[in-house]
């Protein structure tokens, strides 16, 4: 097996229970939208962090590969992925973007704590969801993927490491990959539940979104 796909498979079940979630709500724009929120903190100095989520060359190694004008006012592109606009970067503690795909406009702020010996980051994505999607698919529709996203990084973090497309599709393919998702899922059902939502409709939507997730290929960096 390759060694960064060892690695990964290794991490695999120490990274749900690394990250903390939540799912909230807040008025953006003067309308109503959804948060779904994610908090890890890493052995690694916040500059470290920092860089490793804001230069062009680290995050091609653990998202995917990414180009544009990172500056503020400046838009990026994830090969295959979401694409936007920087609308803040304050070094080493926030980064605040536009999050644009398939026609949808969202944003995601990672924001940093730390010092010298470890680092927090959290990742906040403001969605503007209708009752009637988040009804049918609850926060896992973003949430699976930003916990595949962080595993990406820890991975990276960790060893340096980085992962090719191919890597990528045959963790997904996996046992591992698919428990991953499978747990990602569970806990996204349980923040539903504590931020409101019943029981019954929180699991009817966990399941579709889990069935959705299983039905095409993905990866860390998607």
């Amino acid at each position: 097996m390759d060694t960064n796909l060892h690695k990964l498979h290794e991490m695999t079940d120490g990274q749900i229970p690394a990250v903390t979630r939540s799912v909230g709500a807040r008025e953006v724009g003067g309308e109503d939208a959804r948060v779904v929120a994610m908090t890890q903190t890493y052995p690694f100095a916040q500059a470290e962090v920092w860089n490793a989520i804001t230069a062009q060359d680290r995050i091609s190694r653990w998202l995917g590969p990414i180009s544009g004008d990172f500056r503020p006012g400046g838009r990026y592109q994830i090969e295959g992925n979401a694409g936007g606009e920087v609308l803040e970067c304050a070094e080493p503690h926030t980064l605040h973007v536009t999050w644009e795909y398939g026609g949808d406009v969202s944003w995601v702020t990672a924001t940093l704590s730390g010092d010298e010996s470890q680092a927090t980051l959290t990742v906040e994505h403001v969605s503007h969801v209708g009752d009637e999607d988040w009804k049918m698919f609850g926060p896992s529709a973003v949430g699976i993927g930003w916990d595949m996203m962080l595993l990406g990084l820890a991975l990276h973090l960790g060893s340096g490491s980085s992962l090719n497309p191919e890597e990528a599709a045959a963790w997904s393919a996996s046992a591992d990959g698919t428990r991953f998702m499978a747990r990602s899922n569970d806990e996204w059902r349980g923040a539903n539940i504590a931020a409101g939502e019943s029981e019954a409709d929180a699991a009817a939507a966990a399941k579709r979104c889990l069935d959705a997730y299983m039905g095409v290929e993905a990866g860390p960096a998607v």
